[in-house]
């Protein structure tokens, strides 16, 4: 037996796919509690996550069981705290000075850290995505977003 079983269920990708399971599940459950218009985009996504996590396990655990040796965690793990720590200045951001500007700026900013330097795309990205959000979300659904505690709530 090339694995002991306890090897396998300590792979780098079961663990990350069963925390995102874990964490996941856990959010949804406030969901619950919200009308269903609010409701819709955060349980949408995170059953959505819950889906490919289930995905990525059971792909994981077919590699285990084919006898694949587990791909290291991260070959660098400076892009990975990088990354880590936008997503927490993002949530602050959002807080602080609102979800469009905390977008516009975080949108380029992840894109540049890893690896695509064209301004222009950069630009036509952002507007893509902040403006779809609020065409969908502000003016569709009538929806507000955070303005953050300097602009007032």
């Amino acid at each position: 037996m090339p694995e002991s079983r306890n090897s396998r269920l300590t792979r780098p990708e079961t663990l990350t796919a069963v925390g995102i399971i874990v964490v996941a599940a856990g959010f949804l459950v406030p969901t619950y509690d919200l009308r269903a218009i609010s409701a819709l985009l955060p349980a949408a996504m995170l059953i959505g996550l819950i889906v490919l996590s289930v995905f990525l396990l059971l792909a994981d655990q077919r590699k285990a069981s084919a006898g694949e040796d587990a791909a290291p965690m991260t070959t660098s793990p400076k892009r990975v705290i990088g990354a880590f720590l936008m997503i927490v200045s993002y949530a602050l951001a959002c807080d602080f000075v609102g979800f469009y500007i905390s977008t516009a700026v975080t949108i380029p900013l992840v894109a540049w850290t890893f690896g695509y330097r064209s301004p222009v795309g950069l630009l036509i990205a952002t507007v893509i995505v902040v403006g779809t959000i609020w065409a969908i979300f502000d003016f569709g659904m009538s929806q507000d977003f955070p303005t953050g505690r300097l602009w007032g709530r």
